[in-house]
């Protein structure tokens, strides 16, 4: 886990919590995070990524997470939201990248960025999310583990 790939992910929230609050164009909001060299010290072909890459798949990730979480998902928090659509995303187009590496990840920046107790609740739902996303590497793992 490079602390690249963690600054982006830091990056990725701010701007997707921005883009659900205010409707800007990704365009706008990313040239603004360049001007003002909020990326500095994060993989910004990563945070490129998923920033455009959440928008672009944003109704299959929205149902994804409907099916596990408690309200519909626009009255969820705007940072718990945006945490759980970027894992979400990585759980479904970075498969390279492990299941637990991507809810830690999750987990820290509901920390980070989110009401007090906020982690355990993106925790909950993404667990259950990753079981689904996630079944083939699950499973393997626990093959790997019995052996």
């Amino acid at each position: 886990m490079s602390l690249a790939k963690t600054n982006a992910r830091k990056c990725a929230v701010q701007a997707l919590y921005q883009w659900q609050m205010t409707g800007e164009s990704l365009a706008r909001i990313e040239m603004n995070f360049l001007e003002e060299e909020l990326l500095k010290g994060a993989q910004k072909s990563y945070f490129t990524e998923i920033f455009y890459g959440v928008p672009k798949q944003l109704n299959a990730i929205d149902e994804a997470l409907s099916e596990f979480v408690d309200r519909p998902v626009e009255k969820i928090d705007p940072v718990e939201r945006a945490v759980l659509r970027i894992a979400v995303y990585e759980l479904t187009n970075r498969l390279e990248t492990p299941y637990k590496v991507i809810i830690n990840e999750a987990v820290n920046l509901a920390k980070c960025f989110g009401a007090d107790g906020s982690h355990k609740y993106v925790n909950g739902v993404l667990d259950k999310v990753g079981k689904i996303k996630r079944a083939t590497e699950i499973k393997a793992k626990q093959g790997k583990d019995k052996a």
